[in-house]
């Protein structure tokens, strides 16, 4: 009896050492995901919130200016409408809502720096990462049109939600933002995701669209008066394919380089700095060797 007690303990022992192991990374290209409806299934819910996203999102945008326009004398310009701050919590509270929606079955990315920076983690495939962003870019065409086709002129009007340098600011400066305010979200992503943290603290994954939410409400709140804040390139391009002016396409570069460079920064500095992803592959290749 004692030795079975014994070899219990021990074997107890030996698995609440082991009871987390890193999940092995998502290969660069993996055919068989093609021949799944599970891949399709997610394409699909990638292209529906980004279109949810874009729809709410670029509505609340138009509806303030239509509000605050002098020229309407619909409320008092200086107080009136949601503001800023209900913009901003327009964004982070649609991230919140469709992230907890899809993430079950697509990991809800509803943004194609996102999905860029979770490829570079090895979260998932190049053909996954392709199929993503052009649903999530397709998505975001189709929500900007249904805003554009239920509200015509006040989206041609009041902008049409695009994205646009403000100005006062340089090229230079709206990069910067672009960079910094994706890598907060990219970062809140890898964090609020981490398979190692989700093992130890069982509510992780319940609260995990949380503060991915209110990254992108924070990010607002800072950036909207720079670039009108874009950090996910599909809502850039999106807007600026339905609106379809100049401006809109100049500075287009700043919210597709901006937001894949904070990406791919925030994804090297949680696997290879905080999760020390390159000591551990030396570590493995030093006892193997």
């Amino acid at each position: 009896m004692a030795k079975d007690v014994e070899t219990a303990e021990a074997s107890a022992g030996e698995y609440s050492a082991k009871d987390y192991h890193d999940p092995p990374p998502a290969p660069l290209i993996d055919f068989e995901e093609l021949t799944k409806w599970s891949f399709y299934r997610a394409v699909i819910a990638e292209f529906i919130a980004t279109l949810l996203f874009l729809y709410v999102t670029v509505l609340t945008v138009i509806g303030y200016k239509v509000q605050t326009d002098p020229t309407k004398n619909l409320v008092d310009a200086d107080c009136g409408g949601v503001g800023i701050l209900g913009i901003a919590w327009a964004f982070g509270g649609m991230i919140f809502i469709l992230v907890y929606c899809t993430a079950g079955i697509s990991g809800g990315h509803i943004n194609p720096a996102v999905t860029f920076g979770l490829f570079l983690g090895r979260k998932v495939s190049l053909i996954r990462a392709i199929m993503y962003m052009v649903a999530q870019c397709l998505g975001a065409i189709c929500g900007c049109g249904f805003v554009k086709a239920f509200q015509k002129h006040y989206y041609n009007h009041y902008g049409g939600g695009a994205n646009e340098l403000a100005a006062g600011f340089n090229k230079g400066t709206g990069l910067g933002a672009e960079i910094i305010g994706t890598f907060v979200l990219v970062y809140t992503v890898f964090s609020a995701t981490d398979p190692k943290r989700n093992a130890r603290d069982s509510h992780v994954p319940v609260l995990a669209p949380l503060p991915i939410g209110f990254a992108v409400f924070m990010v607002h709140l800072a950036t909207i008066p720079i670039t009108g804040t874009g950090i996910n390139p599909a809502r850039s391009f999106g807007a600026a394919v339905i609106y379809n002016q100049d401006k809109a396409w100049d500075d287009q570069w700043i919210f597709w380089v901006g937001p894949f460079i904070g990406a791919a920064i925030a994804a090297f500095y949680h696997q290879y700095i905080l999760r020390a992803a390159a000591i551990k592959a030396l570590g493995s290749f030093r006892s193997n060797a």
